[in-house]
């Protein structure tokens, strides 16, 4: 199985019939704001610094009313480049999910820039698309990510340690987990800690 296949299940098992099932609760467009917080816990607590980028996963709909959605999203946040200066763009992948890509040296813009996208959703009626919001973090020469699932209404920690062997480190994901489940809703159930794998070491899960 390759990697992008691994991808492809991951994003599935977010999006699928048993994290729909088990859901706990609807997710609030609010939580996303907890990273404002916690990037700066991970900074000085572990060393993390900002990985400069963030992501918005959503699967598509074929209708006009969610195109001109995205096509909206996509032109505010274009026009808030001039002011905030993060760098917005669409990406499909080899499966078909959709990423509203974000890259930012300021990790708060980040925040606010993926909390309005993801409002925008949840405003025009298309809230059920979302599957999860990725915030990337590197230290070491090690990237991080903390993954807010849609379908759970939670943050989990996802830490790649090597792609080609599916090999996640595991040490730093309950690192963590332990400095910031008291800053966020951190999910309990480690079943849904669903891994999405980059296609490269060092590359990140919508490239």
């Amino acid at each position: 199985m390759g990697i992008l296949d691994g991808i492809r299940d991951g994003i599935r098992g977010i999006l699928g019939t048993r994290a729909e099932a088990d859901a706990t609760s609807g997710a609030d467009p609010e939580d996303l704001f907890g990273m404002s917080t916690a990037y700066v816990t991970m900074g000085a607590d572990l060393g993390y610094e900002v990985g400069e980028a963030a992501a918005l996963c959503f699967s598509g709909v074929n209708s006009t009313d969610f195109e001109d959605t995205v096509e909206e999203v996509i032109d505010i946040l274009e026009v808030g480049r001039d002011e905030f200066g993060t760098e917005a763009y669409l990406h499909e992948d080899d499966h078909g999910y959709h990423w509203v890509v974000l890259e930012d040296t300021n990790f708060e813009d980040l925040v606010t820039s993926i909390h309005f996208a993801a409002d925008t959703f949840i405003e025009r009626g298309y809230g059920a698309r979302l599957l999860a919001a990725l915030f990337a973090f590197e230290k070491d020469d090690q990237r991080a990510y903390w993954v807010y699932s849609f379908r759970r209404g939670s943050f989990y920690p996802f830490a790649p340690e090597d792609p080609a062997e599916r090999e996640r480190d595991r040490n730093a994901e309950f690192k963590l987990q332990s400095l910031l489940e008291g800053e966020l809703d951190v999910e309990e159930d480690k079943e849904y800690w669903y891994p999405l794998w980059p296609s490269t070491r060092h590359g990140h899960p919508w490239e």
